[in-house]
């Protein structure tokens, strides 16, 4: 097998424009506008209006190549589009080879027959989306939303949804070759699918390496299956082919085999496959596979409380701790590995073990899952539906097979992969419209449209029929969930909290204060937020100074949840002291947002056993925006994201506090018995020490207890109430692996001292430090530089008076090289006080 990219230089232009300009493949049509001084940056102020204004013109891209007499001396030629997005007409040589309608759809078309030696062309248009869908909506009206956060009708065509507008993303619906596009030249046989299954035994893994092949001259051929282990021993077995089928299968034994862990359960060993279709001593075709050894399904089991969700890697009950994964960039060549593994890594240095791909936007690339595999992120790959309801017909049904014919494929064999779920909230909201709860959004059920029996009819039809006999047949080992949040489907309750996932939004959405998630013991929350603004050097990339005010038409054209600038503004009137500036503001909205998911993630991991998923919405942004994100579109992690640091920590210190009664728990989401000792002071406002305690506990494996119960009454008085607050810690072996502090009043309230903060920056290798002092109880410290960005060890952490705070800046964290006196000069230290 031979292959020619077709990647690199195009031309491209409005189909309504004579002359073209330069183009770049895999991109996008908006990145080569941009990049041709044709249009603005979409993501600056309010361009997002002439952004989408483009997306209702038609381009093209076209290039010539060269192609050799040898290569078209090959039996089989066949031109390969990875990412199609998504309205096409392809020509070669002007003659029409196919039209595509699938963003999420790999292409295979013969081409043979069209291609001549020396110079070809290739052709294709991009037809505008927008008018697409606004043209469907019309026709065939399947849900309407009653306001203006998404351009209804995305349901009718399989693209990123989110591309059409979200609560978190802008209507800037881009086109173009996204993804590899090339052509494969073939002689006497190629292969076409690999399926690599496990069977486990103990001390030996049998994979069955599954072959599917296709054979067009008659001859003697071989299937060579090379496995090579992570210390690089070598199994090799090969088998003849059989010209009665187009299967095969071969199997091999591994003894002692090294398993495959999530992040914090151990090491994440992978092993290569190679399979080779052979000729002889002549390769024809070939494959290479990454794969990992482990068990890993979801368990279901009735139990006191109702029904357990919980995921089981290699036997072990794992809690799952992660966010929701969006699409990166609204833009698709704003992808790439470098920026996808730099947000992988930030998921683990915060201790994630798990990811859900939610399913508004795109199945992730490749090396998305490679990056997952190497470090141990078992992920919840939704199917990509979302928050809709979807046609019935033929043709549609057709499409949507083929498409998760391809990605199944595609994906199943990542040792990452932990379920396949059919959508996200369709079963949720097509039940809460049946019941008038969900006021936005109306399905129609008139003349035009389907009832709401038929709606419920298709429903049950795709997703609970149709999609899982698809998983069924080319996944079988893996476990199916027909939707998030769901009980099981059949519109049986869809979020109860005592069966299956849940999706839990009174606390933001509901106005309904940050404690309510206490009242809550769900089995897995697969969703649950709160927003905040990003920080002043994000805001300052899409506003001019006029704008900077969170209430202006350009702040408020970045937020896409309606009035939820507002909604922040009420959260924190009940919270924080009105802040003094504008950077303070965004300060506090951050606190305010890092405050209340740590508030139910604590709640949730003291009740490991009963609860066993905590994935917070949401972890990433695709342009920048107020959202929920702990991390905004450039990669600067907020307060949220720094404090996930600490509560999902694999062993973590938490308390449950009514009044002046506190219970402290200790969470070990580890596989070994820990002993350690639980330190705590209650202290005044200026730091000093009240009273001082400490008490050893042990707590087992994969465990959590209430550890320790303090009745402060006699030490918490009316009187002094705002002038004191408990600090806690625990000790392993010397070390403090968790801590934290607790106010009997709201910040507000709080009587707070200046810590009159002692900073000094001192340089070791490729590291520089910054070492802290205060002179009184110093709340959320936060570090940050100016005009650089860098990623700091710790930050917006509590400090006492007495106790020396170091924090590491690693130079290569740095956006720009700076020395010493640049970090000094640059860095800004900030704390609750300063509000």
């Amino acid at each position: 097998m031979k292959t020619y990219s077709l990647n690199g230089e195009w031309k491209m232009k409005n189909t309504g424009n004579k002359h073209w300009e330069n183009g770049r493949v895999p991109g996008s049509v908006f990145t080569d506008l941009l990049r041709n001084g044709l249009m603005e940056d979409p993501f600056y102020r309010d361009n997002e209006d002439r952004a989408l204004a483009l997306s209702y013109n038609d381009f093209e891209y076209a290039r010539e190549f060269e192609i050799s007499g040898d290569l078209l001396k090959h039996d089989k030629v066949f031109l390969y589009c990875d990412g199609l997005d998504t309205l096409t007409e392809i020509k070669i040589n002007n003659k029409l080879i196919a039209r595509t309608n699938n963003m999420h759809r790999r292409y295979e078309f013969d081409v043979k027959d069209t291609l001549r030696e020396g110079s070809n062309n290739i052709h294709i248009i991009f037809f505008s989306p927008t008018r697409y869908i606004e043209k469907m909506q019309k026709k065939l009206p399947l849900i309407r939303r009653m306001n203006d956060m998404v351009i209804d009708g995305f349901y009718h065509i399989r693209k990123a949804h989110s591309m059409f507008g979200w609560d978190w993303g802008p209507k800037i619906p881009d086109s173009g070759i996204w993804r590899n596009i090339g052509l494969r030249f073939f002689n006497d046989a190629r292969l076409k699918d690999i399926y690599i299954s496990q069977n486990h035994k103990k001390d030996k893994v049998r994979l069955d390496v599954r072959i599917n092949y296709e054979v067009w001259k008659h001859g003697e051929f071989d299937l060579e299956v090379l496995l090579i282990s992570p210390d690089s021993k070598k199994i090799c077995k090969t088998q003849p082919i059989d010209h009665q089928g187009n299967n095969c299968s071969i199997s091999i034994e591994i003894d002692e085999p090294e398993l495959w862990w999530p992040n914090g359960y151990g090491r994440q060993p992978i092993y290569r496959v190679s399979v080779n279709l052979k000729s002889g001593n002549i390769i024809l075709d070939s494959r290479g596979i990454s794969t990992g050894l482990r068990t890993l399904t979801v368990r279901q089991k009735k139990d006191r409380w109702g029904e357990s969700f919980e995921f089981v890697v290699n036997g072990l009950p794992i809690f799952a701790r992660g966010a929701n994964y969006i699409i990166e960039d609204n833009l698709m060549s704003g992808y790439s590995r470098m920026r996808t593994e730099r947000l992988i890594k930030d998921c683990i240095e915060a201790h994630f073990n798990c990811i859900r791909v939610w399913g508004g936007g795109i199945y992730p690339d490749d090396y998305f899952f490679d990056l997952c595999d190497e470090y141990g992120i078992i992920i919840w790959q939704d199917l990509m539906f979302a928050c809709s309801v979807y046609p019935a017909d033929k043709e549609f049904i057709s499409n949507v097979e083929q498409e998760l014919t391809d990605n199944i494929k595609r994906i199943r064999n990542h040792p990452c992969l932990g379920l396949w779920c059919g959508n996200n909230e369709v079963e949720w909201i097509v039940d809460m419209v049946e019941k008038h709860s969900f006021p936005s959004v109306q399905i129609p059920g008139d003349e035009s449209s389907p009832s709401m029996k038929e709606t419920r009819k298709t429903y049950t039809r795709l997703f609970e029929k149709i999609i899982p006999e698809i998983v069924k047949k080319y996944d079988p080992d893996r476990f199916y969930w027909p939707s998030s949040p769901s009980s099981g489907g059949k519109f049986d309750r869809p979020n109860d909290e005592d069966r299956g996932d849940v999706h839990y939004w009174d606390v933001w959405h509901g106005m309904k204060s940050i404690d309510d998630y206490r009242n809550h013991y769900f089995r897995f929350t697969s969703e649950f937020g709160f927003q905040s603004f990003p920080g002043i050097k994000t805001i300052e990339s899409f506003t001019a100074p006029e704008d900077r005010n969170i209430f202006s038409y350009v702040m408020e054209k970045h937020q896409k949840n309606g009035t939820a600038n507002g909604r922040i503004m009420t959260y924190l009137s009940d919270t924080f002291k009105y802040p003094v500036d504008f950077e303070s503001l965004l300060y506090a909205t951050q606190l305010l947002q890092a405050e209340a998911v740590k508030y139910g993630v604590e709640h949730w991991r003291r009740n490991r056993g009963r609860c066993m998923g905590s994935l917070y919405w949401q972890l990433n942004d695709c342009w920048p925006v107020a959202s929920w994100a702990s991390i905004d579109y450039y990669g600067r992690w907020k307060a949220l994201h720094y404090y996930a640091k600490r509560f999902y920590s694999p062993v973590l210190i938490s308390c449950f506090e009514q009044g002046t009664k506190v219970n402290i728990h200790v969470t070990n989401d580890t596989t070994e018995y820990i002993k350690s000792v639980i330190e705590w002071k209650l202290r005044d406002n200026g730091a000093g020490v009240i009273f001082e305690d400490e008490k050893d506990v042990g707590v087992g494996p994969l465990k959590t207890k209430k550890c320790l119960t303090l009745d402060l009454k006699n030490m918490v008085s009316k009187e002094n109430i705002r002038n004191v607050y408990l600090e806690f810690f625990l000790n392993i072996k010397g070390e403090i692996v968790s801590s934290g502090t607790l106010l009997f009043v709201k910040p507000k309230y709080f009587s707070f001292l200046n810590p009159e903060m002692k900073i000094s920056v001192n340089e070791v290798r490729d590291q520089f430090i910054i070492t802290l002092k205060s002179c009184a109880y110093a709340r959320s410290v936060k570090l940050d530089l100016i005009k650089a960005d860098c990623k700091f060890s710790d930050n917006y952490f509590d400090l006492s008076a007495g106790y020396i705070k170091e924090v590491i800046i690693d130079k290569s964290s740095l956006s720009c090289e700076l020395n010493i006196n640049g970090i000094r000069e640059q860095l800004k230290v900030r704390s609750l006080y300063d509000i």
